[in-house]
């Protein structure tokens, strides 16, 4: 019914010349800070949208209540038995919900689980995810640590288009932070995040205006240490 609803909504507005906003679906595994960070954006016209729908494949996600808190339908959905990885089946019930509530974008928003078939055929392009070290340095868990122990002066953080490799995928965006001798994992997370919230927001600002997108995206906009555009 919501579909239905929204297909008849953009054919009228086309008619107008004019865009629908568009409509995010977020993923999550923990307390929300990065999807928070998003619904905020929405309601500030920072992002030409709105958080349709939450789903966390943690049933203690405090993130889910935060949704609910600003009104998003927010949804536990069991992911299948293995730790870092769907059932198969599971992953197409989160497509189901999802392709339910008529998402134009899927937000992997600190989502600690491996998305395969299921969710990259069903919105190809339009998976996104956030990833704390400068991609392609440092996939994978543990990233403040490893960037500590391996005596980097710079750090920060990615949002990439996802596909089959875990954390792969075109860069959309990226910033940086500086790294100081006397950092501790934790300051440095603190400070990385800071920056996931501001180019999550940019990153779905750019493309809920049409300005970005996977086809037309020719290199990555980094930012530096002082917010200032590198390249």
């Amino acid at each position: 019914m919501i579909r239905l609803w929204v297909l008849v909504k953009r054919k009228i507005l086309a008619l107008l010349g004019l865009r629908d906003y568009l409509r995010i679906g977020i993923l999550i595994s923990g307390r929300g800070s990065n999807m928070e960070a998003i619904i905020k954006g929405c309601k500030e016209g920072k992002i030409y949208g709105k958080v349709v729908v939450v789903i966390s494949d943690n049933p203690n996600a405090k993130g889910l209540e935060v949704a609910r808190k600003y009104g998003v339908r927010a949804f536990y959905v069991y992911p299948g038995k293995y730790k870092a990885k769907f059932e198969e089946d599971r992953e197409w019930e989160y497509v189901r919900i999802l392709k339910k509530y008529a998402v134009d974008i899927v937000v992997m928003a600190g989502f600690m689980r491996i998305i395969g078939k299921p969710l990259l055929s069903s919105f190809p392009n339009r998976v996104i995810n956030i990833h704390p070290s400068l991609l392609p340095k440092y996939p994978g868990l543990d990233t403040h640590r490893r960037v500590l122990e391996a005596g980097e002066e710079e750090h920060g953080c990615t949002v990439h288009f996802a596909n089959e490799i875990v954390d792969g995928g075109k860069i959309i965006m990226q910033a940086k932070v500086r790294v100081s001798p006397d950092d501790t994992p934790e300051e440095l997370a603190k400070r990385v995040l800071a920056k996931e919230h501001k180019i999550l927001v940019k990153t779905l600002s750019l493309i809920s205006e049409g300005k970005i997108s996977y086809e037309t995206l020719d290199s990555p906009i980094v930012y530096g240490p002082d917010d200032e555009i590198v390249t």
